[in-house]
């Protein structure tokens, strides 16, 4: 477990091709695939985002241990549904409506699946009511929101009023992110929360679903 552990490594590293074959290994000798995400991918993810917030890491080395995050779960994945493994909480995810960046999106998406969640990507330039239809088909509890354009984020508070219309705002956390958005503005749009990073986000996620619990 932890840093001794080879996948541990080969996610922290950002070693993909590692973190596979390690996954399948471990598989083929009988490990429970929910502990390997547990205790070796979660506290991998949670240390790229703790070497993150101490300037160690930068966006590029987060993408490289997010890929092999990725790498790893894509082999865990079947044996998880069929163990009936129960994620940390549904999360959907896209940019907003007139917006087409997704960098800082997949790195935030990224990092919660690494974390436990169960991801849907709704990609780019998603309007209001896809997050809502979304919301309502996965019974997510999360909603995360990403603009990179001053000129869309009123998009954002588009969706919350949208959530409102359908009767779903108090059965979901609204984030919000990106480079222009702020605090301040998510509480002038009545967001729950607001992430600067993609480790502040998963902390914000946690901390929201724990108040809620």
């Amino acid at each position: 477990m932890g840093a001794d552990n080879p996948l541990y490594r080969a996610v922290l590293e950002g070693n993909a091709k590692s973190a596979r074959s390690i996954t399948e290994d471990e598989l083929s000798r009988g490990a429970d695939p929910q502990q390997l995400v547990n205790e070796q991918m979660i506290p991998a993810m949670d240390e790229v985002g703790r070497l993150f917030d101490c300037h160690e890491y930068f966006v590029p080395e987060m993408l490289i241990s997010a890929r092999a995050m990725k790498s790893a779960l894509e082999v865990l994945k079947p044996h998880l549904a069929k163990g009936g493994a129960e994620s940390k909480g549904k999360v959907v995810i896209g940019t907003v409506k007139g917006d087409l960046h997704d960098i800082g999106k997949n790195l935030v998406s990224a990092m919660l699946e690494g974390a436990g969640y169960e991801i849907f990507d709704l990609g780019t330039d998603v309007p209001a009511e896809r997050f809502v239809k979304a919301i309502e088909e996965k019974s997510a509890t999360v909603v995360a929101l990403s603009a990179l354009l001053t000129t869309t984020m009123p998009a954002m508070k588009t969706v919350i009023d949208e959530l409102k219309n359908a009767g779903l705002r108090e059965r979901v956390k609204v984030v919000v992110g990106g480079a222009p958005v702020t605090a301040d503005f998510a509480r002038q749009i009545g967001a729950d929360g607001y992430g600067d990073t993609a480790p502040g986000a998963v902390n914000l996620v946690r901390g929201l679903q724990a108040s809620s619990a």
